[in-house]
């Protein structure tokens, strides 16, 4: 009988999709085994469009079931091992009283002393590992081997549209010259990264319209709001202003159906990373949030950070971080244009 692996991760997209070698090192030491992701309702796309996934089971909807009925669902999973990636007292208990015969957890977290009866030493704050990396080290709860190389780890992140770019995108993005580049600036990070700045983001997009390419802005309608005045400034520069009006399955086709994508340490980062786009990624070099832990994976995946290792200028302040404003506009704009040529030449 193949065995059914739940992975739990319920955080946020960015923290999924780098969650995905797990599912995909699981396919490769259990062939025919299924994998299902346990996370939030807007990370059910990203599900669906992970070839290592076969199915999702929805958190937000399984807490609304009465207490017997949780445990139901879990049950009706046939899962046989949970890995809890993100730490969650309340599935911890759910898979224990579920009866999930496998339950790995971290040695960290006191609730899953006594929640999983497969505890492994993991500690993300000081380790020199990548998040993709660190999440592998549950695996080892299995007593399966983690010892993948980050090159090896990255072609386990990987994502596929599913659902076509409606009519209208598509000959909007398929208007361009020959020698243009489609790329979509995505500015906010809604908290969980380090922002490059307003500023910033103005000087590269008329860099980018002055050199002949088109510029897509994305983002949540709550971050179209925000960026109003910044959007009509730039309208001129501007493709198309794209915020609130992509849900994550079409997001992802336009990403996938463009040539790149600039952004902080945030979620779209690591979605163009995944579906095999340019994606390069703006950092500080601050622990943890360097590139060394929250790069962007993939095969066009990149990054730009400031010199100035492990700087801690901005720990109390992190509004007030310098050394991410560092990065110069002209820079970032030289590195998107140097994907002109590759992707003239495929």
């Amino acid at each position: 009988m193949s065995r059914t692996f739940l992975v739990s991760r319920t955080d946020a997209i960015g923290d999924v999709v780098l969650t995905l070698p797990v599912a995909g090192r699981l396919k490769q030491l259990y062939p025919g085994c299924r994998v299902l992701l346990l996370g939030r309702t807007y990370t059910q796309a990203i599900a669906d469009a992970c070839p290592w996934l076969d199915g999702f089971l929805n958190l937000d909807e399984l807490l609304q079931l009465p207490a017997a009925g949780q445990v139901a669902a879990l049950r009706a999973t046939a899962a046989d091992t949970i890995l809890h990636v993100f730490p969650n007292k309340t599935i911890a208990q759910l898979a224990r009283k579920a009866g999930i015969r496998h339950r790995i957890g971290t040695r960290s977290r006191w609730f899953h002393w006594l929640t999983c009866n497969h505890l492994v030493a993991l500690s993300r704050r000081h380790s020199p590992l990548h998040e993709a990396q660190l999440n592998l080290q549950l695996l080892h709860g299995l007593g399966a081997s983690t010892a993948l190389s980050l090159p090896e780890v990255a072609q386990l992140v990987r994502l596929r549209p599913v659902v076509a770019l409606r009519p209208t995108l598509q000959k909007l993005l398929a208007a361009r010259q020959p020698s243009q580049l489609n790329v979509i600036l995505h500015p906010r990070s809604r908290g969980s990264a380090r922002e490059w700045g307003l500023a910033h983001f103005g000087q590269l997009t008329r860099l980018l319209h002055q050199t002949g390419h088109r510029v897509f802005i994305t983002g949540t309608a709550a971050e179209g709001e925000e960026l109003r005045e910044w959007l009509q400034e730039h309208q001129p520069y501007l493709t198309a202003d794209l915020t609130g009006q992509l849900p994550l399955p079409e997001f992802l086709a336009f990403i996938g159906a463009a040539d790149g994508l600039v952004a902080g340490s945030t979620g779209p980062l690591h979605l163009a990373a995944a579906l095999g786009r340019h994606a390069l990624g703006l950092y500080p070099p601050i622990r943890p949030m360097h590139p060394g832990r929250w790069a962007p994976l993939g095969p066009l995946a990149e990054y730009a950070v400031f010199d100035r290792p492990d700087c801690q200028d901005c720990r109390q302040q992190p509004a007030a971080c310098t050394c991410i404003k560092e990065l110069a506009a002209a820079e970032v704009a030289g590195r998107i244009l140097a994907w002109q040529p590759l992707i003239l030449s495929s």
